[in-house]
């Protein structure tokens, strides 16, 4: 195994689509770090589950788990009252924040198909809407992926039993907004804007190192993470989340310079328990 850094931040987000919580250590499992995206925010005219995506509003609201019980999630909203999700006022105002009437789900079993199902006017509207999602300029390309799209993601907004879109798992490393900000560096390039689940710190390592990784597997604390594919941007990241403002040049810097993508998404192949602060390795996988 070669050693290529360590972990700067943990990161969980229990509700869908809104900005989440740093931790000092968390558990990794199939499902991902416990209490990731375990709650979701449900449009009830299209009965779809929502993300960023497609209510950026969403990030200007904050989740985090209250010690009450692992279901007992909090929410903080842009005028700091918090409300507990089960409170009938969570859904009244994430409804009144985002402009549709909307409801706030825990998971259900897989076998709940419906549940999971891409809201779809017709055969070509939804492929239109994802398209605008990923807020390309004229010339600019969108991610060769919406040329070939699964077919499960076709059919469903997320992995069906889970909130998640693609992986449980998502990494950065600081080498990455790194070279970033010295090719935009009016920008902020907050870790935060990019939804990772942990941030890598790789030193005086150049360039977006984590693509060296698609293919191998991350070991960290106890519990290893293969690397499964680099990780597409869309508008989501220009948008404003708390004291961070709007600012689209962030994307047209990714797009540019980055082929599109920015981390890599991630899939547990061994569950375990990681610290802030725990050495990173990469090895081949077993």
């Amino acid at each position: 195994m070669k050693k290529v850094g360590e972990i700067r931040e943990i990161w969980r987000y229990p509700v869908k689509g809104m900005a989440g919580e740093r931790l000092v250590r968390s558990q990794i499992g199939a499902t991902g770090l416990d209490g990731d995206r375990i709650l979701a925010v449900r449009d009830t005219a299209r009965q779809e589950i929502q993300s960023c995506k497609f209510r950026p509003e969403l990030l200007l609201c904050s989740a985090r788990i209250n010690t009450r019980s692992p279901l007992a999630v909090d929410i903080i909203f842009p005028d700091a009252s918090v409300v507990d999700w089960t409170d009938v006022r969570a859904s009244t105002q994430v409804s009144e924040l985002v402009g549709r009437h909307s409801t706030i789900e825990p998971l259900r079993p897989v076998s709940d198909a419906d549940f999971y199902r891409r809201h779809k006017t017709d055969e070509h509207t939804w492929m239109a809407e994802l398209r605008a999602t990923f807020e390309r300029e004229e010339g600019e390309p969108l991610p060769p992926i919406l040329d070939n799209f699964p077919s499960t993601a076709a059919e469903y907004v997320v992995m069906p039993g889970s909130f998640f879109l693609v992986t449980q798992l998502h990494l950065l490393t600081t080498s990455s907004l790194t070279w970033m900000k010295a090719l935009n560096p009016e920008a902020d390039w907050q870790s935060r804007r990019f939804r990772p689940n942990v941030v890598i710190d790789t030193g005086s390592s150049r360039g977006m190192i984590e693509n060296r990784w698609i293919g191998m597997q991350i070991v960290m604390g106890n519990a290893a993470v293969s690397c499964v594919g680099s990780t597409p941007r869309c508008g989501a990241i220009t948008r404003p989340q708390a004291e961070l403002p709007m600012n689209k040049t962030m994307l047209r810097t990714v797009v540019k310079h980055a082929d599109q993508n920015l981390g890599v998404y991630g899939e547990s192949a061994l569950p375990g328990e990681i610290h802030v602060g725990d050495a990173v390795y990469v090895r081949a996988p077993l």
